[in-house]
């Protein structure tokens, strides 16, 4: 843990608060009350830390004792309500914030699975369940298929962040706040990119074939 600098909290925070506004933007389009809003903006906030938590042996998750990601996850679903018209207005805003809380969190999860002595392996893998892990949940919870399940960059974004990480970790020519923001940039341009430009993965629909059977 000693390993952990003051950019990683800085950045662990934001995304908890980009993915909280994600969260509670998406549930307030589906007509949740205050008590599902803040629920679910909390769910996608912590949600893929707290299994990152469990699997490194970060036990009791930062995400469950740890006073200020409850309180930042509040926050932001109590502004996405209070001020849902400014939230509106931004272009697609449950993307924009989803990408940011995606790049943040997939940096944040291999550094973090890395101070713990874990290897390289664990931290690619670990850092893309901390970044998608919480939206999965959203959108299970609004019945709605999971964005890492269709076609979309979305976990490929994740796990080019997630591998510069630890790329950066062995080779050790730049500090690591500079590889963390290398990361967070490249993450955050490929996943707004891939929805600018309609950037897909390949998918394979139904044959008449099959759907005949």
């Amino acid at each position: 843990m000693d390993k952990l600098h003051t950019l990683y909290y800085f950045l662990d925070l934001a995304g908890t608060f980009a993915f909280a506004i994600s969260g509670a933007t998406a549930a307030k389009e589906r007509g949740l009350d205050i008590f599902g809003i803040c629920v679910i903006a909390y769910t996608v906030a912590c949600g893929g830390g707290i299994i990152r938590d469990l699997c490194i042996g970060a036990i009791p998750p930062a995400g469950l004792i740890t006073w200020y990601y409850l309180a930042t996850a509040l926050v932001a679903a109590g502004m996405t309500i209070g001020l849902y018209p400014v939230v509106q207005r931004i272009n697609r805003p449950v993307l924009l914030f989803d990408a940011a809380g995606l790049s943040l969190f997939a940096v944040t999860g291999a550094q973090k699975t890395l101070s713990y002595g874990h290897n390289g392996e664990a931290a690619v893998l670990l850092g893309i369940i901390t970044a998608v892990g919480g939206g999965v949940i959203r959108d299970i919870l609004l019945n709605r298929v999971p964005v890492i399940l269709e076609k979309e960059i979305y976990a490929s974004a994740a796990l080019l962040g997630a591998f510069i990480v630890v790329f950066g970790d062995y080779l050790k020519i730049l500090p690591s706040d500079w590889v963390a923001v290398i990361a967070l940039i490249v993450c955050f341009a490929l996943r707004m990119l891939s929805l600018r430009y309609h950037w897909n993965l390949p998918s394979f629909s139904k044959s008449k074939t099959d759907v005949d059977n």
